[in-house]
């Protein structure tokens, strides 16, 4: 018997189907290195968000079709479920590939998607005001959503080249390519996604080991565009007038605030929401107002200790980690993960100005929900370890990885 269970292990395949330990497949490699807590994580967010937008949906339906006969209550609910089925395959696929080949195709991307973002101005559909997505036809895509992860993987590798050579002026060139992709963001309008990249892209460099005096100057200098782009941005301009001063059209924060609290703790139940019919975008940058609003503050405070849960899972794998590149890449693909949502819950709860920003994994949308799948995939892939990488020779050789 004891011969008979040592040995399930090492056939690859045990004899209840399960994958072994010995199992050198793609599919047996990925299944044992996975950080399984955040394929976990990111499946309960991902449910979380179709149970929203089927809170949402007839609220969006509503409002976008004007209530009359061609009125679906769950039209929203139905194409994020489409997307989800295509946007989870694309998760799992991304998160088996080798390191290497994940940071090669991300520079390869990165490259394709700056210059789709460079067409945007000419060949971009302006939806609101603004001209962020190009159409392809049946549906549209918005690039910068898709550079986002590929952007800051490319910028983890080229600063971890330093390691190589200190002589390598990495930090100039990284700059040069954040001010190019926020230059071409803040031309769409779109200044949230702007303070993501450049966000994100500061903490690389700290995470990298820049000296203090180096981003206390960046520190400066970002207060600094912030304060240009008040005074010379109309977009900004507006933003932050209407939050600090009340100035303007405070319709959306204001109507947003008032659906989110209007569920008390446990909120008014599924599908009891009233005031979400009178709330501007309530399948996106909304969706979690219309949570607080049909599940209460209980489930929105259970929604960010989530997100929270994520990002700090990440932060604690990468601290035995020695790979400059794996802990800036997959450090910046967290960081951008956690500030996007940080972003737009700030936003509904009315403590930061409307950025237009989408909630990830639970807002609705298919260019979002797919990039996002892209980016966490990426970071499942940067962030596999081999179990037993720290333990005694023969224990691995019993189990047949050696």
């Amino acid at each position: 018997m004891t011969m008979g269970a040592a040995a399930g292990p090492i056939a690859g395949v045990t004899r209840s189907g399960r994958l072994g330990r010995s199992d050198m497949s793609a599919i047996g490699r990925w299944f044992w290195e996975i950080d399984k807590v955040l394929l976990i994580l990111v499946a309960v967010l991902i449910s979380i968000g179709l149970i929203a937008v089927a809170a949402a949906s007839p609220a969006a339906g509503s409002r976008y079709s004007g209530g009359g006969i061609n009125f679906a209550p769950l039209h929203y609910f139905y194409r994020q479920l489409i997307w989800t089925v295509v946007a989870v395959p694309v998760l799992i696929g991304v998160s088996m590939l080798p390191k290497a080949t994940a940071r090669r195709l991300s520079l390869t991307g990165a490259a394709f998607f700056t210059v789709l973002l460079f067409l945007v101005p000419y060949l971009g559909a302006e939806v609101n005001g603004a001209r962020r997505w190009i159409g392809l036809g049946f549906t549209q895509f918005q690039p910068s959503e898709f550079l986002k992860p590929l952007f800051i993987v490319s910028i983890a590798w080229l600063l971890s080249l330093k390691d190589k050579d200190p002589s390598l002026p990495m930090v100039p060139l990284t700059a040069v390519i954040t001010g190019i992709v926020a230059l071409l963001l803040m031309q769409q309008p779109n200044f949230g996604e702007t303070i993501i990249f450049a966000g994100v892209w500061a903490l690389l460099l700290a995470l990298s080991g820049a000296p203090l005096r180096i981003l206390g100057v960046l520190g400066a200098a970002g207060l600094g565009a912030i304060v240009l782009a008040y005074f010379f941005y109309p977009v900004a301009t507006a933003r932050i007038d209407g939050f600090l001063f009340a100035e303007g059209d405070n319709y959306q924060v204001e109507a947003a605030l008032r659906t989110l609290t209007a569920g008390g703790l446990f909120g008014a139940g599924p599908g009891a929401g009233v005031h979400k019919f009178s709330l501007p975008e309530p399948h996106t940058d909304y969706i979690f107002s219309v949570i607080g609003e049909e599940f209460g503050i209980i489930a929105c405070l259970a929604i960010a200790i989530l997100y929270l849960t994520i990002v700090a899972r990440v932060l604690i794998r990468l601290l035995h980690e020695e790979d400059r590149f794996l802990v800036l890449a997959a450090g910046g693909l967290a960081a951008q993960f956690g500030l996007q949502a940080l972003i737009n819950m700030a936003v509904n709860v009315n403590i930061a100005p409307s950025k237009g920003m989408t909630l990830p994994f639970i807002s609705y949308g298919g260019s979002s929900m797919v990039a996002l799948s892209i980016g966490f995939g990426l970071l499942l892939a940067f962030s596999r370890r081999n179990p037993y990488l720290h333990r005694s020779p023969y224990v691995v050789k019993w189990n047949g990885l050696k």
